[in-house]
């Protein structure tokens, strides 16, 4: 990050199965963002179909197309979009955050390492074998997904591959959001990086989510969050020099 940018966070009631819906719900929440020259966007977890964990297969055959459409936003627009969804290698599933720079290129993919077994996660997914960092126009940023953020040693790893930032993607439930703005408070000190985390809103599978997307700074502290509904919120990151973390 050699200069200020625009980071918008995305947060919305992602439709369980129904890609195009979903779909045209980030494309309204983009618009209004570039208005405001944003640019980086991040989206929550599974935006594309949420976790229709049955129809996995048919929802990654449409990936590669919603990534083109993504890329071709962010070319027109200028901005660079990250969130993740479902993504077929051969007969595995995995849950891949996807980072495209501002020029509409595909510049990483990160398969989510930590799967989340109370929820079943680990029936259906593949897990990741390893950390990403992208080169972008932005400066490096690390990605993670959703639980990855109660591992300490995920953030610093990325910190030691030089993220200037973590971008998060997540559908982080209701009854844990205490944990989700302590957590991100923590990466963002232990590693003195920005944070700009998405979560989704309303209600799925017996579970209900507080959206709460927030960005914060290398300090821990909240620049701007969500609150509960949906919508997107914006703050312009400023890179500065790492401040002493002593006592």
């Amino acid at each position: 990050m050699d200069k200020p940018f625009k980071a918008g966070v995305v947060q919305f009631d992602v439709e369980f199965g129904r890609m195009e819906a979903n779909f045209a719900k980030i494309a309204g929440h983009l618009e209004t963002l570039a208005s405001e020259r944003v640019s980086l966007a991040v989206f929550p977890e599974m935006f594309s179909c949420s976790f229709d964990n049955e129809n996995l297969k048919v929802h990654s055959q449409s990936t590669p197309d919603i990534i083109e459409r993504l890329s071709a936003l962010a070319r027109d627009y200028g901005m660079a979009l990250a969130g993740s969804l479902p993504e077929q290698e051969e007969d595995r599933i995995f849950n891949t955050l996807v980072f495209i720079d501002t020029d509409g290129k595909l510049k990483g993919r990160y398969r989510k390492l930590h799967l989340f077994r109370p929820t079943g996660e680990h029936l259906y997914y593949t897990a990741g074998d390893g950390v990403v960092t992208v080169d972008s126009t932005l400066g490096r940023i690390g990605l993670m997904t959703c639980y990855d953020l109660r591992f300490p040693e995920v953030a610093r790893a990325l910190f030691l591959k030089g993220a200037q930032a973590l971008v998060i993607s997540a559908q982080w439930p209701e009854q844990r959001k205490e944990h989700w703005e302590i957590l991100i408070k923590a990466r963002a000190v232990e590693n003195q990086l920005f944070m700009i985390c998405s979560n989704r809103t309303g209600a799925e599978a017996g579970l209900s989510f507080p959206g709460m997307s927030m960005i914060a700074d290398p300090m821990g502290r909240i620049l701007v969050h969500a609150g509960s509904r949906e919508g997107s919120v914006l703050q312009t990151l400023i890179p500065r020099p790492c401040e002493p973390s002593g006592p």
